[in-house]
This record gives structure tokens, sequence and C-alpha cells, in this order.
């Protein structure tokens, strides 16, 4: 970790007709409301993200270093950290400042490798991603390597020693600011004529008692295939799905569980229309309806997946089977205003095992961008059933960047 900043002031004195230096900053301002019932007051978070940092590259090295930090404005809300969760509900953006990247990396035709403190986007980030709703994104101290020995294959393999939490430096106990361990994440994908097949494996060491005990530690194997085809003027997308998973390391639970997905989207140069169906499955033998033996994610951009308002961050012991359809609008320019967008989501939640209705939820989002800033209204409402409370969610936020 201490390398990257060493190697950037390296290349920085370096003569400047030899190397280049790129600006990085970007900005956020967000107002989250949150309303959940059993919960005697509201949660209100005016809150400001900030980064910055400087890439400096020569031939075919690069370094990077990132600073990120969160502000918030109007404080009225827990944060999984400080006051006590029974007052206000959770919005998981605590007030921090620290490193988000700080990374060396060599890249040539064929091969790329980084090293250092780094973002990770696999596929779609179902499995590993960067948390990037949430102001203190989630990133991993770790060695990649990305290979493509001949056209139309690709090695992604990396070895992570920490993950930096969304929960900041102030993180402990159960929301730690790192969780430790010896995590091993590996896709090999082919570019196929009916689209990108991958097969996948990620062994997850959550090293940390204080994290549920050691039982996000997880081995899971799988395949994914994501493709596009045009029909006319409109664009068909699909995925399919599988994986399996099981208990790996430190984990004290013995279980075995299924992931499934099918998806489709239509666009229709304008209008836009998807349905999925998205199963992350329970153990059904000994160890069934017991927690944490269900399909786990720990590594995932979460808020992408089964709802906005965020019910399913930790799946249920008995899984979901999440049953959504989509519809919406986009338009390239509307005035001033560009990549103009309407959304609308539906979400039915069932359990996998027993199969009990969880709950129903509609998502909506409104988003269009004038010059370096993005403007969206989100909301989220989440009607339960036989798990969890109501609970609605609106934010209003402006993304700025360089």
């Amino acid at each position: 970790m201490r390398l990257a900043p060493f190697a950037l002031l390296s290349l920085c004195a370096a003569p400047a007709a030899a190397q280049t230096v790129t600006p990085l900053a970007e900005a956020r301002l967000r107002y989250e409301h949150v309303e959940q019932d059993g919960l005697p007051q509201d949660s209100d978070a005016v809150t400001v993200r900030v980064r910055t940092g400087v890439q400096a590259a020569m031939g075919r090295f690069s370094a990077l270093v990132q600073a990120q930090g969160n502000l918030a404005i109007l404080p009225d809300y827990f944060d999984g950290l400080h006051g006590p969760a029974t007052l206000r509900p959770l919005v998981a953006d605590p007030q921090n400042i620290a490193i988000y990247r700080a990374q060396l990396r060599y890249a040539a035709p064929g091969v790329a490798l980084t090293a250092g403190r780094q973002t990770i986007v696999l596929d779609d980030e179902r499995f590993v991603g960067t948390a990037g709703m949430r102001n203190n994104s989630q990133s991993f101290d770790a060695v990649r390597a990305e290979l493509s020995p001949v056209k139309g294959i690709k090695a992604d393999v990396s070895y992570v020693w920490s993950i930096r939490t969304i929960n900041g430096i102030d993180g402990r106990a159960a929301r730690p600011t790192a969780i430790n361990g010896d995590t091993v994440l590996a896709n090999l994908g082919w570019a196929s004529p009916i689209g990108t097949l991958t097969g996948f494996a990620y062994l997850i060491d959550e090293d940390a008692a204080a994290v549920q005990g050691y039982r996000l530690s997880s081995q899971t194997y799988g395949g994914r295939l994501a493709g596009a085809r045009a029909i006319g003027k409109a664009k068909l997308a699909y995925q399919l799905s599988y994986a399996r998973q099981s208990d790996y390391h430190r984990n004290p639970n013995r279980y075995a569980a299924d992931y499934w997905l099918a998806d489709v989207g239509f666009d229709l140069n304008g209008p836009k229309l998807g349905a999925g169906y998205e199963v992350l499955g329970a153990d059904t033998g000994r160890n069934g309806g017991v927690a944490l033996t269900s399909f786990q994610t720990p590594l995932s951009s979460i808020f992408k997946f089964q709802g906005w308002a965020d019910k399913f961050t930790t799946t249920p012991a008995d899984g979901i089977r999440d049953a959504y359809a989509s519809a919406g609008w986009g338009w390239k320019q509307l005035g001033t205003l560009k990549a103009v967008s309407l959304t609308a989501v539906y979400h039915r939640f069932e359990s996998d095992r027993l199969v009990r209705h969880y709950g129903d939820e509609i998502d909506l989002l409104a988003s269009a961008r004038i010059g370096r800033t993005t403007a969206s209204l989100r909301y989220a409402d989440y009607n339960a059933d036989r798990l969890f409370t109501d609970t609605s969610k609106l934010w209003l936020q402006l993304d700025w960047s360089l």
C-alpha cells in the first residue's frame, strides 16, 4: 500500500514529455429520507461526498492515489455506528475520510497487472462490485491480473487480503473499517457468438469473528451468459446465470445453496421493458432455515439487486425468490438535458424454502445530465407481508465529475 504514493511521486518527477498527469475529482450531494414502521422517528440525511486524487502514467506504467471524504450536513439518521438503532432507520453513510484507491498498474496488449487499494467490478456486480450507491464505497487491497492470451478470451484473477467496507474509518465490531482474509476472485470469459460466456470461482474468506462469526466465508462456483441482439431498430439483452455456494475456510456452518438468474430486456429505441427471475437459494438439508445457510453475496453492489429499499442486504435463512418487471423511457436529449430516463420496477419477494410471501416493492427513478452533473430523483416503497416492516425511501441526488 505504501508503494503507490511513492511511485506516483516518482512518475510525476519524470520529464513532462515522457509522462502524463491526470487530476481526478468528483462530488456528490444527496438528501435521503427513510420511513420505517416500528421505529419512532424517520431518518433525514443530507450528505456531501468528495473524491479527489491524481493519476500519473509513463509508458505502460501508471500510479493512482484517490481520497474520499463524506460529510453529514444534516445528520438526523442512524449511520450504523453512532446512536441507537431503535430510534431511526439505517442510512449507511457514516462520516469518513480515507484513501479510496492507491494503486500501481502495468498495462500492455493482452495483460494488465494492478497492485494496491483498488476497485474490482466483475460482470454485473452481483457477486463483486463497489457498492457505489453508498458514499463510502467498497474497495479492495489486492493484486489483480487481467489476461487476454487470444482474441475473445479473458482471464481475471485477484488475490484480496483486505476488503475496505462502506463503514469508514470509525467502523468497528460487526461493522468494521476493513475485513481481512485470503480471498480469491477468478473469472474466465469467452466472447461467444451468442454472448459472453463466463465461468467464475469466488473464494471469500472474511476472517473476522465480529462479522457474523465467520459465517460469510463461502466458496461459489458458477457460470453466466450475457448477450444482446439487434431486432430491427430495437435491442434485446439477456442474461442467464447459475452458481453453487457452500461454506469455506473458518465458516462453522455446513451448507450448500444454489443461485439462478434469468433476465431479459427490450430497448425499443425509447421505450424500455424488462423482466427477470432471480433465486438465492436456501440449504435444504439439516441446516434448512438456519441463518446464513442461504446463498450470500457479501461483496456485491447489493443496492442494484432485489429492490432499492435494501431489505435484503443479507439473504434470509429461507432464501429469496425475486420476480421482477420494469418499464421505462429514455431520451438522448431533451432541450438542454441529456441522457434523460424514467424507470419503474416492481418486485415480488418470496422465500425459496417453504415458499412464503415476504412482500412487494415498487422502485421509481428519474435522471438526467446537464454538462458534468447528473441529477436523479429516486423512490422505493417496500410493502411487507411476512418479513420485515413497511419501509419507504426517497433520494434527491446530484453527481458531478471532472
